[in-house]
């Protein structure tokens, strides 16, 4: 038995670049708030509390990364 989606290749482009798109816009997000936390921590001008904030969220994103990777 066979299973073959009915997809045109147009609905297949459109499909496609909505994957990419969302993709990448997700990529940017998550690494725009990752440069927002390393600048946080390593600014003078940060109080202690924003530290502690930004290094709990820079080690869940390493912690994601590192399980996205390993998947163990």
């Amino acid at each position: 038995m066979k299973i073959s989606p009915d997809e045109a290749a147009g609905e297949r482009q459109v499909r496609l670049f909505k994957d990419v798109t969302l993709f990448l816009m997700a990529a940017g997000f998550v690494i725009l708030i990752i440069v927002f936390c390393f600048l946080t921590v390593t600014s003078v001008a940060a109080s202690v509390d924003e530290k502690k904030w930004a290094m709990s969220v820079l080690s869940a994103a390493a912690a994601g990364l590192i399980g996205y990777h390993f998947r163990k």
